[in-house]
């Protein structure tokens, strides 16, 4: 058991039958009444975002989660095929339990597998990733001082908003938490 009033974010608590990951919190001392604990967890089996809020000093179960360094290996049709580097074990999963990492995973990629008692939950890609550029409209000279953005493609999909100066051919690096664009490689 832990005490809400020990949250850090990235934190996996058991509330309600479920498994969630504390994404951001804030304790909250009013001028008048008991003080609380307002978070915002993300349910690792569904994905879901829920706001709850904790009475100050309550106690909530800790979810003990197993990283486990896989590589992504390939997708045939809706399953994804990841394997471990040292045991050479592989396990799928579904499309729709990894949908947001889709968006920047590239074959052989190495990525961490969280497992909660033998149960697979997702996929945590790293903070940054690279990705090509395969369609963007070219830059014209001079853009590049208003300090405007244009739409560019990315090699997994993901369409991201980049510089008059990006071209198609450049590997750029992108921010996995927020989706954006951070430099060129």
């Amino acid at each position: 058991m832990i005490s809400v009033n020990d949250f850090k974010t990235g934190l996996t608590i058991e509330v309600d039958g479920g498994i969630w990951q504390v994404i951001e919190f804030q304790h909250v001392k009013p001028g008048k009444g008991a003080a609380f604990v307002r978070s915002k967890l993300r349910n690792l089996r569904t994905g879901a975002i829920q706001e709850k809020t904790f009475r100050a000093g309550e106690k909530v179960s800790k979810a003990h989660i197993e990283n486990r360094r896989m590589q992504y290996l390939y997708a045939s049709g809706d399953t994804h095929t990841f394997m471990d580097n040292e045991s050479y074990e592989q396990i799928e999963l579904p499309g729709g339990q990894i949908e947001r990492e889709l968006k920047f995973l590239k074959e052989n990629m190495e990525v961490q597998i969280i497992t909660y008692e033998g149960e697979t939950l997702g996929v945590e890609v790293p903070n940054t990733v690279q990705l090509e550029v395969t369609e963007t409209e070219p830059g014209i000279k001079g853009d590049t001082a208003s300090g405007g953005t244009k739409p560019a493609t990315l090699e997994t999909g993901l369409t991201v908003q980049v510089p008059f100066f990006i071209n198609q051919g450049d590997v750029l690096i992108i921010d996995t938490r927020s989706g954006a664009y951070v430099s060129r490689a």
